[in-house]
């Protein structure tokens, strides 16, 4: 491990270095044109939900300030990315994994096809043991948030690898108005703790934070997950020049309880919070160090960031329990060891062509990840037999160029194109090894009209891509976990996807700001999840039609009311082709995971008095199982809420409840192939299935300090 971090270290330096020759080239850029100087504003995300009239450049975009992130009830810190309207964030196993996300009607799996940064840092991960674009969002600190960005679409040239449906940018923040100190119990053994606070220290601020939880959970085979989590930030400058660096470090391991099969919890072998595989396990540890730097002048802005990334993985799941193999059952470990190591830099500025006002950047990115990623079978966490064993190194570099022009006082384009390269290399001691490379060229398009009467309107297309796997890329070999599959056939590396939408954004109605979006979204190639493995494979092309309306309404400065509606038909495209169930065959264009429907409802009490606090109500609609639609999953509707109260500035404490109607629903469903002691060999098909888990209450006390 040692080695492969000092390797990721030199691999980061070669690229600072680089950095630094494409900042000193970009200083050099005129800094008057023709037609006057014009002042660039310094790019800070400050725009809220209520005020991006005239602002934005889609009407699928936005940003939650930090009061409203904060306002919100939690059970999994990954919930609060759920202020982007349309998302939702659930889980299939227990805590310390990846959650499942949802949106504009795909099933995004850990991640695939939804870019998520914190802190700048890209949190997708590309052959990751358990999925393409993993994300696991357990590092992060919700009192440390400052903001968090979403934008969907592949709309965005800044915007590369995972995120043709959507991007969220997660921000910290740089200095805490006082510091806090934090302790929360809860049902089922929960407990947390939080000690964070910022000082000035030199030229700049220092902000550190250290979290530790603790949960068993609602499982009959408690989870005893402990997670430990700290972050050190020193920040420096002023809001045109200034630094920062950072170094994070976080580890959790427990016990995960996955989906169950149905039949199991009807015939009384285990109850809806039981296990048939008590050994499965996680465990995470994820250490990085990273930096930023932003200039600006009269009409320009330069930003630039690095950081490197060393984490481990380790997961055991049993999803088939005895299918493939009835002795020792059907256990597997997916281990994952990476370096990451990556840099950006963009470069804004201002200027007059022909009495029309201009804004161009330009960027880059680049990216290597050095892995080493395994697939083995086991018994009760005991290796039986090694299936997979890889050492992958993917090297990406992007170039993208944007401009935004004002054709006339009510309209404006922005153009962009973004270019990347992937190389891939896979040594592998169980398969074939060998290398490969791909490039694509992605045009973006948006027009905005407007505003009149506050109300915007905008056209937008563009296209973008995800990443394949990089083993499925260059695999020829017969797999070790299933020789019965014949041949491998590699696949292409990177997958073209294609989107159009149109729509608009008003803010008539004093304190509403509504917006209303109609899309289409293409993929050249759909991911498809295996439930007998536990993994994901190319499919066929696929395409998603639907809406979104989003409203965003403060009738006073103590009351806000957030409404969400989203509706998508998802099908897949071209012949039919046979699915196979067990002994079952099914043909059919439906698209397994595919939501149909979203809701929310939310209404937020900002301190009355000295009260404040939220109830919402969450919609999950149903979508199908089966390409058929012969076997669908039923809606769900979850209510939760807090209360809070300050007894002076110093201390206050919040009560909060999740699935406040103890709705028996679930969380995630997946129809495939299992067997159970006794029987037939060949196995039976069936729901399986992860419950909400119940009524939940957590109190906690806060000093402010």
């Amino acid at each position: 491990m040692i080695v492969d971090c000092c390797k990721g270290i030199g691999k980061a330096a070669r690229y600072f270095a680089m950095l630094l020759a494409v900042l000193y080239s970009l200083s050099l850029a005129p800094q008057v044109y023709a037609g006057g100087i014009q002042t660039l504003d310094v790019v800070e995300v400050t725009d809220t939900t209520e005020n991006l009239v005239g602002a934005a450049d889609s009407a699928n975009e936005g940003t939650a300030p930090r009061e409203e992130v904060l306002s919100r009830p939690w059970s999994r810190v990954g919930e609060l990315l759920e202020v982007t309207p349309g998302l939702i964030v659930t889980q299939h196993s227990g805590e310390g994994k990846a959650n499942q996300y949802f949106l504009r009607g795909v099933n995004l799996d850990h991640g695939t096809d939804l870019r998520l940064t914190i802190d700048g840092m890209l949190c997708n991960e590309r052959t990751n043991a358990h999925g393409q674009g993993y994300c696991d969002l357990n590092f992060m600190i919700p009192e440390l948030i400052s903001n968090i960005q979403y934008r969907k679409g592949p709309y965005y040239a800044d915007y590369g690898d995972f995120s043709s449906v959507g991007a969220i940018d997660v921000y910290y923040v740089d200095t805490l108005t006082q510091g806090i100190a934090q302790a929360t119990v809860g049902f089922d053994g929960y407990e947390r703790g939080l000690l964070a606070d910022s000082i000035k220290l030199g030229n700049g601020n220092l902000l550190g934070a250290v979290e530790y939880v603790h949960n068993n959970g609602p499982w009959v085979n408690p989870a005893d997950f402990r997670k430990i989590n700290g972050v050190l930030r020193y920040t420096f400058g002023d809001a045109k020049d200034r630094f920062t660096f950072a170094g994070m470090a976080y580890t959790s391991q427990g016990v995960a309880t996955n989906q169950v099969a149905e039949r199991a919890v009807d015939e009384g072998l285990i109850s809806r919070f039981g296990t048939l595989d008590p050994s499965d396990f996680t465990f995470t540890r994820r250490y990085s160090l990273s930096g930023a730097w932003q200039h600006t002048t009269a009409n320009s802005l330069t930003k630039a960031n690095i950081y490197i990334i060393d984490k481990t993985m380790q997961l055991f799941s049993n999803f088939t329990y005895f299918l493939d193999d009835p002795i020792h059952g059907d256990q597997f470990e997916q281990w994952d060891r990476r370096t990451t190591s990556a840099f950006n830099a963009s470069h804004t500025w201002t200027g007059n062509w022909g009495g029309h006002e201009v804004e161009n950047t330009v960027g880059t990115q680049l990216q290597n990840d050095n892995i080493f990623v395994g697939l083995n079978h086991t018994e009760d966490r005991q290796l039986l037999t090694v299936w997979r064993n890889d050492h992958v190194v993917e090297t990406s570099e992007a170039a993208y160029f944007q401009n935004t022009f004002h054709w006339f006082d009510k309209f404006r384009t922005e153009a962009g194109i973004r270019v990347e390269l992937l190389q891939i290399s896979d040594r592998s001691e169980t398969a074939n090894s060998g290398r490969t490379s791909d490039s694509i060229a992605l045009p973006k398009l948006n027009l905005i009209f407007g505003p009149w009467a506050k109300t915007e309107f905008y056209i937008n297309l563009g296209e973008g891509f995800h990443s394949n796997d990089a083993r499925s890329t260059i695999d020829t070999s017969v797999p070790v976990s299933d020789p019965q599959a014949g041949p491998n056939q590699p696949v292409q590396p990177l997958v073209r996807s294609k989107g159009y939408e149109i729509g608009a954004r008003t803010a008539i109605i004093p304190g509403l700001e509504s917006s209303l979006t109609f899309f289409r979204l293409h993929f050249d190639s759909e991911l498809e999840w295996e439930g007998d493995k536990g993994e994901t494979s190319p499919g066929r092309p696929s395409q998603r039609t639907g809406f979104e309306f989003a409203n965003y309404y403060n009738p006073t400065p103590w009351l806000t009311i957030d409404f969400d509606l989203a509706y998508t038909k998802a099908r897949s495209l071209g012949p039919q082709v046979p699915v196979q169930y067990g002994t079952l065959t099914v043909y059919g264009n439906y698209i397994p995971g595919a939501v149909e429907g979203v809701g929310s409802l939310g209404v937020t009490l900002h301190d009355y008095g000295p009260f404040f606090g939220s109830v919402r109500v969450r919609y999950l609609g149903g979508y199908p199982l089966t390409e058929d639609n012969s076997q669908h999953e039923g809606h769900s509707t979850l209510l939760e809420a807090n209360i809070g109260y300050k007894f002076s500035k110093h201390v206050s404490v919040v009560l909060q409840g999740t699935n406040l109607l103890n709705s028996k629903a679930s969380d995630i469903a997946y129809y495939y192939t299992s067997r159970l002691p006794g029987e037939p060999a060949e196995g039976v098909n069936d729901r399986h299935f992860k419950p909400v888990e119940p009524i939940n209450a957590r109190l906690s006390l806060i000093y402010y300090f």
